[in-house]
């Protein structure tokens, strides 16, 4: 009997598990699944989150997240896996309502930019090109406002917002870098755009160095990004970052003049 007993707990507390998994991952059905497509071909998946009761009389934000490299793919799921839960939340859904792409960049050879190197080449990466194209895909299809577009990223995707802001400086309302690094001699481009940028000061897999030095640089070149460091954090300051509801609250206010 004991063991019955034994074996029905076991049976229960696995049910609850997984049941509890799906909970968990409930809120990515927020966001459907779509598949850019350019004239050539190209192709680039993403999920999108529409604003809750969507009005097409009414303009909304729109956010641009660039995942990390440990993301990339084309099941158009794993780009999902850090911190793209905190614009689903309710609260940030209610104060909040935007629309959210996420598209998922095939491979770190591709990546949203050259993020190996301080000087990046002349052309953007193919999947930043059609990131871009997405959004103004979007801006046909729904009533997105072109004075509160935004963009961040994390890691590769840090790399890859310091790298689109400065070929695109007048296209963003306001930029926030996570843990990532950008060219230091275009931060003139950038000097009056509103950047929040985030690291982990104990970060080994990009150097806290490369934020710091786009601060700088940004404010010799007279303007005054934001820089938070988290002291006794490694490499995922994007928990902390996005979890900032100051950040979020900070985001969301600024328009274009």
């Amino acid at each position: 009997m004991r063991l019955l007993a034994l074996g029905i707990a076991i049976m229960g507390l696995c049910a609850f598990t997984v049941l509890a998994q799906k909970d968990d991952e409930a809120w990515k059905e927020m966001l459907e699944k779509h598949t850019y497509a350019d004239k050539d071909g190209n192709k680039l998946p993403y999920r999108l989150l529409k604003p809750e009761d969507y009005d097409p009389q009414k303009k909304y934000p729109l956010v641009l997240f660039l995942h990390g490299a440990g993301e990339c793919g084309t099941d158009n799921k794993a780009q999902l896996k850090n911190s793209v839960v905190e614009f689903t939340k309710e609260e940030n859904r209610k104060k909040r309502p935007c629309f959210l792409a996420v598209p998922q960049c095939p491979s770190m050879k591709v990546g949203w930019s050259d993020f190996r190197s301080k000087t990046p080449g002349k052309a953007p990466s193919d999947a930043a090109r059609l990131a871009l194209e997405i959004v103004a895909e979007l801006q046909k299809q729904y009533s997105i406002d072109p004075n509160r577009l935004y963009i961040t990223g994390l890691s590769m995707g840090g790399y890859g917002t310091w790298d689109i802001i400065t070929r695109h400086p007048d296209m963003f309302a306001a930029a926030v870098p996570v843990c990532g690094g950008g060219d230091p001699s275009k931060a003139e481009k950038i000097a009056k755009l509103p950047i929040w940028v985030f690291h982990g000061a104990k970060d080994p897999v990009v150097p806290p160095a490369r934020s710091r030095e786009m601060v700088e640089a940004i404010k010799k070149a007279g303007g005054e990004a934001k820089y938070t460091e988290y002291p006794d954090v490694q490499h995922n300051s994007w928990v902390k970052a996005y979890q900032d509801a100051d950040m979020m609250a900070w985001l969301f206010e600024k328009k274009k003049k």
